[in-house]
């Protein structure tokens, strides 16, 4: 069924200006291009009760190279740290929570926060990572020492003991809790690490041979009323030719109605509790598409259809 919107929590905006974790400046404008393509009116427009928090203030990009394998480490803790008490801090006002990146090295302190409120109400959890990349590097597979690239490794316990510890827990998550959709650059040792921990990947082979719809039944599978559903959306997830505006683009993504029915299956499940919207940079954009296309996407994934449908079925 798809949901009602009154039932829905009220909407938490938090925005993460900061491109700390990546190797291109710029994701730290991600935020105000989101508000600028009207992400609150377009939520309100649904019917939502949505409040926009305003920025978390951590500090500056220091544009420094790699200190023993990481760059910007401590940095990224900071950041990381205050992205985790925020969306935490929602979670416990019964809200939901759209953390406004920034990049995806962000997603740790997020998603950290979620598997803490998960265990602190005795929920579930079932992660979807929207993306490009599999973000399972670690020092040693890759050269660059660019923390955004490392976020579902910490998750998972596989990272500094700073930042693995984040959420009180490591792991943080378990890898059966998480589905990776839209994967198609990884590393070569990277890809040894994700099949050895057991990841669930749908890659864009994956999507191409059995469609969209088959790779989000699987990976929406079991979900239940005790589930918290959390989407970390990187935008470069979709395909560079719908959406220029991210430093990481790789051809071959989702296409834009790929993309609509993946966020609008997503919402028929009625269990969507927190989001990350991540790696959107303005400075690669054109007039803001890129941003404008987002909105689009989080729309769908909150309800928004062509037709009033009563149930998912064949017809769609």
């Amino acid at each position: 069924m798809r949901p009602d919107v009154t039932m829905t929590p009220n909407i938490s905006l938090i925005g993460a200006p900061t491109d700390i974790g990546a190797g291109s400046r710029g994701a730290s404008m991600g935020p105000e291009a989101l508000r600028v393509a009207g992400l609150q009116a377009v939520l309100e427009g649904l019917g939502l009760q949505v409040k926009d928090r305003g920025n978390l203030v951590g500090p500056a990009n220091p544009w420094r190279p790699a200190v023993d394998g990481y760059r910007h480490l401590p940095e990224v803790l900071a950041w990381n740290q205050v992205v985790h008490d925020a969306v935490l801090a929602a979670l416990r006002q019964a809200e939901l929570p759209i953390l406004l990146g920034g990049d995806h090295c962000l997603g740790l302190g997020s998603i950290s926060a979620v598997a803490r409120h998960c265990r602190e109400a005795g929920k579930k959890l079932r992660v979807l990572w929207l993306d490009a990349h599999a973000d399972f590097n670690t020092r040693e597979l890759t050269p660059s020492g660019n923390l955004h690239g490392m976020p579902v490794a910490c998750l998972c316990g596989l990272g500094p003991q700073a930042l693995i510890e984040i959420g009180g827990h490591v792991p943080a998550i378990q890898p059966k809790w998480l589905r990776q959709i839209g994967i198609r650059s990884v590393d070569t040792g990277e890809k040894q690490l994700v099949h050895q921990m057991g990841l669930e990947v749908f890659d864009m082979r994956y999507i191409d041979e059995m469609g969209m719809r088959q790779t989000m039944e699987l990976a929406l599978a079991t979900i239940d009323s005790n589930t918290h559903l959390h989407v970390s959306f990187d935008v470069d997830f979709l395909d560079p030719a719908i959406a220029p505006g991210v430093a990481t683009t790789v051809p071959g993504g989702p296409t834009y109605r790929e993309a609509q029915l993946c966020m609008e299956m997503i919402a028929d499940t009625g269990r969507l509790a927190s989001l990350d919207v991540m790696e959107l940079n303005p400075a690669l954009d054109l007039r803001n598409q890129t941003a404008e296309l987002a909105v689009d996407l989080l729309a769908s994934l909150f309800g928004k259809s062509t037709l009033m449908r009563a149930s998912t079925g064949p017809s769609r």
